[in-house]
């Protein structure tokens, strides 16, 4: 009897992935919200990579909530400093399998499965050639990179820990995005969302059982948060390789056979170099972001850090409605279909923007129950953080949606201008008006000295996280709107010619 119970129970919860998935469409579509079967089908797109950057972001609020229940609040300021430099390699990661996801998916959408295999290849020698350099440099100057960000020595101690060995799986990092983003740019976004089911518990376990020191383990602290994840990293990898190798997948990794195709490889890069741009400009606008933090004390770092990683929560659906943005619009416009490329790329982004509004006010309602799982000792001010990045919600949702359709079309200069404008025009430069009045900057480039603060505190940073997401969304959602991209991915000569 229980054992037909628990079959029931299991067979039940089974459909309720597909019930979501058509039942929710449906009620928005009901009250005209959204087009019923082009949101239904960027939802079935993007429902693997959202449990997939959702399993991702548990991660990393578990990493800062047990690393700051055994450690404190330095340790969580550490971690976020620290993973910063981890940021540079992923965010040029991001960039490269954009490129790979838009030129699959238009070759895909032309029918040209044998190029498509080929971009793969030279995605992952991009990859081992970027990410080589980046993890010997860190390991060499862990510490002093995090003593650029603050002057609270156990900060440094912890960050450059982590840093230094977490940077050792940069390169499978690197190769597992890219297989991922080559099955979803062929429309396989569960096969991915299967892998980080294997691999993130496993990353989970390892991080709490090193930390703390479970069973035989020695206690490791942050060091064991690091290898934890190091290990997941690269057994990710070796999965993605095996799968790819395979054969069995609509894309495959051939080893053999030719190695270089130019054309290929200048259209992931020229794809990929906006990105790239775009990625660094976020990457480095973070530093200057988190000095002035730094000045404001050890306990905003750390507030902010955990104020961040919880609303990742809300800001994770945008990642998977970007993928599906990518790939709807990059298979359309390269079938020749430029009509249907640009309403998916808007009913994607209706249906993405409720997604993530509906989970933001969650979180803003039990930001005090959640900020004090992470043993910090400063719960008021975590929960402020959280619900000023709840005010950015819906910007960072339109401007990740838009920048997925843009980067399907093979057009991402714009949001690198939108990152451009929205972190050095405009976030750096109101969040320096939070510093003491009278505190001294060095700009060591220019060998000048500047007195940019205006002693505006908080209130300066909160509008400088909120304003920064909407300017971007409306640099991206405007690009979208001129129709222009088009003209760029007929351009490219990936896909269907006019």
């Amino acid at each position: 009897m229980v054992r037909r119970l628990l079959a029931q129970l299991v067979a039940w919860l089974s459909t309720l992935p597909g019930r979501f998935i058509d039942g929710f469409p449906a009620l928005l579509s009901r009250y005209g919200l959204v087009d019923r079967d082009k949101s239904t089908e960027a939802l079935d797109l993007a429902a693997p990579v959202m449990v997939t950057g959702g399993l991702r972001i548990f991660l990393r609020i578990a990493d800062f909530a047990m690393v700051g229940l055994a450690l404190g609040d330095a340790a969580i300021a550490g971690l976020e400093l620290g993973f910063q430099y981890y940021f540079i390699g992923f965010g040029l990661s991001l960039a490269v399998t954009s490129g790979t996801i838009s030129v699959v998916s238009r070759l895909q959408g032309a029918g040209e499965e044998a190029r498509a295999d080929l971009a793969v290849k030279q995605s992952l020698w991009l990859a081992l050639l970027i990410s080589a350099p980046l993890t010997v440099a860190s390991w060499v100057y862990a510490e002093p990179l995090v003593g650029l960000l603050t002057n609270d020595p156990d900060a440094i101690r912890f960050g450059g820990v982590y840093l230094s060995i977490v940077m050792l799986s940069l390169a499978p990092r690197f190769w597992s995005m890219v297989a991922a983003r080559a099955l979803a740019g062929s429309a396989d976004t569960r096969t991915p969302m299967y892998v980080r089911l294997l691999t993130l518990p496993t990353n989970i376990v390892l991080n709490a059982v090193l930390i703390f020191g479970l069973g035989p383990a020695p206690r490791l602290g942050i060091a064991g948060a690091a290898i934890g994840t190091a290990v997941a990293n690269t057994l990710a990898a070796a999965v993605f390789f095996a799968l790819l190798v395979s054969g069995r997948y609509v894309v495959t990794l051939r080893l053999g056979g030719r190695q270089l195709d130019l054309d290929l490889l200048t259209e992931i890069v020229r794809v990929a170099l906006p990105l790239s741009g775009m990625r660094l400009l976020q990457t480095f606008a973070r530093f200057p972001f988190l000095f002035v933090l730094g000045v404001l004390g050890t306990p905003t770092v750390a507030a902010f850090a955990i104020g961040r990683r919880v609303m990742l929560l809300a800001l994770m659906p945008a990642w998977g409605y970007s993928t599906a943005a990518s790939t709807l619009v990059g298979q359309y416009v390269g079938a020749g279909d430029d009509t249907d490329a640009g309403e998916y790329g808007w009913q994607t982004v209706r249906i993405a923007l409720v997604t993530q509004l509906l989970i933001a006010a969650v979180l803003v309602v039990f930001a005090r129950p959640i900020s004090l799982l992470f043993g910090t000792e400063y719960p008021d001010l975590t929960v402020t953080f959280i619900r000023v990045f709840a005010l950015a919600v819906a910007g960072f949702s339109v401007s990740r949606t838009m920048r997925g359709s843009l980067r399907g079309a093979g057009d991402t200069r714009w949001p690198l201008y939108g990152t451009f404008v929205g972190s050095y025009l405009y976030r750096i430069p109101v969040a320096v008006l939070a510093l003491p009045v009278g505190f001294a900057v060095t700009i060591p480039v220019l060998g000048i000295t500047l007195t940019p603060g205006m002693g505006w505190g908080l209130p300066a940073i909160f509008a400088a996280i909120v304003g920064d997401y909407y300017v971007k969304a409306a640099v991206n959602t405007g690009r979208f709107w001129t129709g222009k991209w088009r003209a760029v991915a007929r351009a490219s000569g990936v896909g269907a010619d006019d």
